[in-house]
């Protein structure tokens, strides 16, 4: 896992204060990390345009068009001048060795962006969206230092960004690259050190980036074992029987024990799931939401459901129900929701009234009011960048692929995580295990990303 930062200014401020670092050196170091991954990346000769602003985001690209001089077919077009002390005390070692100006953008092999950092706040003007669209359309590499310019401090574009392949950051990785609306323009993100290891630069985060190493599979090492000792998932299907069919497949090939599809009627299901009218007594946990419609009387859910002291993995329908009320005092409680039913569970328990396009360009701010509320609940909000959080913690999963925008997926996604909750993992590190299993196996599936089917994605799972 990574730390992530809101704002990475106090940081920086630690360096100048307490590390004797100041800015100057801060700036070579951030220019030199790009400058040292183009060498190794590109030919020398190659042309690069870079576009630096009259701030200190400005400066780093100055001081970047300096170490390339020479070596490099460097143009430095600065349109808005320079401003900031830094950027100015740049732009004249720029000038000092020879480097000129560009009056205009010029095709060329590598595109730096270095217009605006992190801190934007307010709408880009006309004349930067004509010339950021001027950028995005040109055949070439493209590199964005900071951040893209466009994504404001919230993460998504405001109104429009330059598209990059690839993003050096500053020191640390700031939440805004990792929200849902960014991930069309950060492209890789890459961490610059400035002076100092992150060891001395960095402090502990409560909000934090998952990698694919941080995944705990539910490995059987005990050898002598049978089906009842890694849990049995009750899922209850309802009126859409096929998304609880999913979730108990996926659950199934997730390491749970037993799985019983639980329904008011006889359906078809296939061989190696289990059938009842009533939850198993050996039941360890529930998953129940997926295709539910009005299946169940009031009655009927208090009995499957409700009088349960039992782990529980709470997808879709339900978020639009009263019954989440009730469901929300339970302990051991995993919620699933994807935005529009996360503006829905919001709206039922008097959190807030917005709707999914706020909930997106907000994302990390709503979890944060749902938690504050409901600390002992966990929450995965599905999404591009799913995020994950209980009591302070939040995970964020900048693993998955369009591959899984399709109809299953967060089926599957409740299985695997009702698996994990009947094999005795914590509500946390199910949900957190769960998700990362979901975005692995599916990029995993060698198909074209439009193609990829929840069968796919469960099959994948044996490859994890």
């Amino acid at each position: 896992m990574k730390n992530l930062y809101k704002s990475v200014s106090y940081l920086d401020k630690r360096c100048y204060e307490i590390y004797n670092l100041p800015e100057d050196i801060l700036m070579e170091h951030a220019a030199d990390g790009i400058n040292r991954y183009i060498r190794e990346n590109f030919q020398k000769g190659s042309s690069i345009l870079i576009v630096a602003g009259p701030g200190n985001n400005g400066g780093d690209g100055v001081a970047l068009a300096r170490l390339l001089l020479g070596d490099f077919d460097v143009k430095l077009y600065m349109p808005y001048g320079a401003k900031s002390d830094m950027c100015k005390i740049q732009v004249d070692r720029f000038l000092a060795l020879g480097g000129e100006f560009c009056d205009d953008i010029k095709v060329c092999d590598i595109v730096v962006d270095a217009l605006f950092g992190s801190g934007l706040s307010k709408p880009l003007k006309e004349d930067i969206v004509e010339l950021l669209g001027c950028l995005n359309r040109m055949d070439a590499f493209k590199i964005a230092v900071d951040i893209p310019t466009g994504i404001n401090i919230d993460g998504y574009p405001n109104p429009y960004a330059f598209i990059a392949d690839i993003t050096f950051t500053m020191g640390g990785i700031k939440t805004s690259l990792v929200m849902d609306l960014a991930k069309d323009y950060v492209g890789e993100i890459k961490v610059v050190d400035l002076g100092v290891s992150k060891k001395f630069y960095e402090d502990e985060s409560n909000i934090k980036l998952l990698e694919e190493k941080d995944l705990k599979l539910p490995v059987r090492e005990k050898k002598s074992s049978h089906k009842g000792d890694y849990g049995h998932l009750a899922v209850i299907a309802g009126e859409k029987e096929g998304a609880a069919i999913m979730a108990a497949l996926s659950a199934l090939n997730f390491g749970a024990g037993l799985v019983t599809v639980v329904t008011n009627e006889k359906i078809s299901i296939p061989y190696e799931l289990m059938h009842s009218n009533t939850l198993p007594k050996n039941t360890s946990a529930i998953a129940v939401g997926m295709g539910l419609g009005m299946e169940y009387s009031d009655e009927d859910f208090n009995e499957l459901v409700l009088k349960h002291e039992i782990p529980l993995v709470i997808d879709a329908d339900l978020f639009y129900s009263s019954k989440i009320k009730e469901l929300i005092k339970k302990k051991n409680i995993v919620l699933t929701p994807h935005p529009k039913e996360f503006s829905s569970l919001l709206k039922i328990l008097n959190i807030d009234d917005v709707e999914v396009e706020t909930i997106q360009k907000n994302r990390l701010l709503f979890v944060e009011k749902f938690i504050e509320k409901y600390p002992d609940v966990t929450l995965v909000l599905k999404g591009a960048n799913p995020i994950i959080a209980k009591g302070e913690k939040i995970f964020i999963n900048t693993l998955g692929s369009p591959a899984l925008s399709k109809g299953g997926s967060g089926d599957v996604l409740t299985g695997l995580i009702g698996a994990l909750l009947a094999q005795g993992y914590k509500t946390l590190d199910a949900a957190i295990n769960g998700s990362l299993a979901h975005t692995i196996a599916a990029n995993k599936v060698k198909k074209t990303n439009f193609s990829l089917t929840p069968d796919d994605l469960i099959k994948a799972l044996g490859c994890l």
